[in-house]
């Protein structure tokens, strides 16, 4: 019996309509009200996908940053774990913010402990978190706020922060709004509305149907039309992957593979990406380059999480380094997850 070879994804250049919606990533804002698995789920019915995912939770009141992984590039949720969030928090302090509350602030930057609030997800055991900056933006004495830039590890508490950081002014405080403006390597630079994402997958359909007048919604009222974009073009007799990404869709969701951009990078040989999708680990003689941003293959240290690639810049596997990656022979990347 011949084994049947494995099936790449096309390049992300070339990747036709299904190929981004089966493999891609929106960095999406996400509203107030919803919680993160609500919206996840929105956009798994709207692009009509069986799989998405959001990287980092977000609470029903926070706004912001929620990158939206479609189909296989769930896959990619590792990658987050670690990555560095990004805020913008209001302040509410109890009483009237003393003239050296940035100095205070300060004293938070660096490794706190932190015990989750009663209302999380996971066991409320002390912990030990980083915050890298804690900014004071702007304070409005008759308000009794302070608005916080703050740059910390995954997993922090924001409202905690708030609650202590209200207790060392001496004051006492608690947090109000607060907006997630970056989690690595998103940012809100480019992120994408409901509203975006939905018109992006309306035009799409209409300039898809635009030969075919009768096509489904054109009897409905707009007002209520639901759509679902890969299920109305498969119910069109349309094959999905045989239609080019439109300038509509290119606007609001994205190749997988810039999830990936902020992990050094290793091109192997399109041989072994087909080993690699059968489960094999990554040779040395598959290596082809590694991340350029690195001088020298063997300063990337062993357990670095990295991302292969195919010449072409098709994602393969996440990885662990795993032995010199410009050694002559034996195996150099660990598998974490295969991409393909």
């Amino acid at each position: 019996m011949t084994k049947t070879s494995p099936r790449l994804h096309q390049s992300p250049d070339n990747r036709s309509l299904a190929g981004v919606c089966n493999f891609g990533v929106i960095n999406l804002d996400k509203p107030v009200g919803p919680s993160a698995h609500q919206v996840s789920a929105w956009v798994r019915d709207l692009i009509g996908v069986e799989r998405a995912a959001h990287a980092g939770t977000l609470d029903p009141k926070v706004t912001g940053c929620l990158p939206i992984l479609l189909g296989e590039a769930t896959r990619l949720a590792p990658v987050f774990l670690k990555g560095i969030k990004e805020y913008l928090a209001v302040l509410e302090l109890h009483g009237p913010p003393p003239s050296n509350l940035s100095v205070i602030a300060e004293t938070f930057e660096g490794v706190i402990y932190q015990k989750p609030p009663r209302k999380s997800a996971v066991s409320r055991r002390l912990r030990t978190r980083t915050i890298e900056t804690l900014d004071v933006v702007e304070v409005d004495s008759i308000a009794r706020q302070a608005l916080l830039r703050i740059r910390c590890e995954s997993g922090t508490y924001i409202r905690k922060l708030c609650h202590d950081l209200g207790l060392a002014v001496g004051t006492g405080g608690h947090m109000g709004d607060l907006r997630r403006t970056g989690t690595t390597p998103f940012s809100d630079i480019n992120l994408v509305s409901t509203a975006d994402l939905t018109d992006a997958v309306v035009f799409t359909l209409e300039e898809i149907f635009e030969s075919d007048k009768e096509q489904r919604h054109t009897t409905q009222d707009d007002s209520t039309a639901t759509y679902s974009l890969l299920q109305d073009i498969a119910v069109a007799d349309i094959d999905p992957n045989s239609i080019s990404l439109t300038d509509y869709l290119q606007d609001v969701i994205s190749p997988a593979e810039r999830a990936l951009r902020h992990l050094p990078t290793v091109t192997i040989a399109p041989s072994a990406a087909a080993e690699v999708a059968m489960g094999a680990p990554v040779y040395a003689p598959g290596v082809i380059q590694f991340d350029p941003a690195e001088e020298a293959a063997h300063e990337i240290p062993d357990g670095t999480l990295i991302s292969c690639h195919t010449p072409d810049e098709t994602a393969v596997c996440l990885g662990r380094v795993n032995g010199p990656l410009d050694a002559q022979s034996g195996e150099v990347i660990s598998l974490e997850r295969v991409l393909i």
